[in-house]
């Protein structure tokens, strides 16, 4: 049976044409039934002028688009009728397995939480990235939904996140650590250093602190941060990674014999592109919600969208939301 993939066609910088042609790239690649919410005539435009070969294709119509600018709170009120507040109506009446937006995240937060609704015993639903390092991905959570956290959010991001490498990422035995300023458990906040003694008694790998240093070399397999440190680490990782790439580049570009040097190490070098690519995994995860909700990057191109698109058909094909409901509904009294 064909997965209802609901599509928020109008969010982000490059809609509805790269969001659409990211469509039709994974209806291509895994058979999707694409729902497209939006305004109606745009999208059909955009369609049929770009050549774009969709097919089984329904179409919402909407009257709205949240922007990047918008309140958080706008998917409830008065944007509830965007292409984005319709989607997660979508998604909660049934219609469609899961929602994949490119939009404002706060709105993508919001509407997760209290539209689509918290999975029970989940205090906080945050949002979660794979990220590449030297070893193999890895999941950052929190990533920006929750600023500020207590500690058994904390304690319950690792349970998550542990989840999802675990069914997702096919890691067994996963590693979570907690990012800190320092390896030892006197080290951090107050919050950190109470979450860190939940966490030596969970259920789940918990390996202690992780410093930002060690972060990209693989020491762990599940990062724990409040959303505030999560987005700081991510956004300094995507820089970093930028900066590198264009110095490599640069350094070959200098003059002939180094033009011809490249050509000699060039296979490796774009392995290593591969493999630091924010867009190969197109986005982050809500985890704790009700249904599959992925919030793609806001400047997704084609491919990223449609990586994100591949993102909610693992959700569905692995079933990670009903594990998460099972975990949480045997060790609610844990919490």
């Amino acid at each position: 049976m064909q997965k209802r993939i609901i599509i928020d066609a109008m969010g982000g910088d490059n809609a509805p044409l790269e969001i659409l042609k990211g469509t039709y790239l994974a209806q291509k690649e895994y058979g999707i039934a694409p729902v497209l919410v939006g305004n109606d005539k745009e999208i059909q435009k955009c369609i049929k002028d770009n050549n774009i070969a969709l097919e089984n294709v329904k179409i919402v119509n909407s009257n709205s688009v949240i922007t990047m600018h918008d309140d958080a709170k706008a998917v409830l009120k008065e944007k509830a009728d965007s292409s984005m507040g319709i989607g997660f109506k979508l998604l909660n009446e049934g219609e469609g397995d899961a929602f994949v937006s490119a939009g404002n995240t706060g709105c993508v937060t919001v509407g997760s939480t209290l539209i689509t609704k918290r999975i029970k015993g989940v205090k906080r639903p945050a949002i979660a990235s794979v990220m590449p390092s030297a070893k193999r991905p890895f999941l950052l959570m929190d990533c920006g939904a929750n600023a500020e956290c207590r500690a058994e959010f904390l304690y319950q991001f690792g349970k998550m996140g542990s989840l999802y490498m675990q069914k997702i990422m096919k890691v067994e035995n996963p590693r979570v650590a907690l990012a800190n300023n320092g390896e030892e458990s006197t080290k951090g906040t107050s919050t950190v250093k109470e979450a860190y003694k939940l966490m030596q008694n969970a259920p789940y790998n918990f390996v202690g602190n992780i410093e930002g240093r060690q972060i990209p070399f693989g020491d762990a397999d599940v990062v724990v941060a409040d959303g505030f440190t999560g987005n700081l680490i991510l956004k300094t990782y995507e820089g970093v990674a930028k900066v590198l790439m264009n110095g490599i580049k640069n350094a070959f570009m200098k003059n002939t014999l180094s033009k011809i040097s490249y050509l000699g190490v060039k296979s490796g070098i774009d392995d290593m592109k591969k493999q630091f690519d924010y867009k190969e995994y197109g986005g982050a995860v809500m985890l704790g919600v009700k249904k599959p909700v992925i919030k793609s990057h806001g400047s997704a191109d084609a491919r990223t969208f449609k990586n994100a698109i591949k993102q909610a058909i693992w959700f569905l094909d692995n079933n990670l939301i009903s594990s998460i409901e099972n975990e949480f509904s045997i060790n609610t009294q844990e919490e």
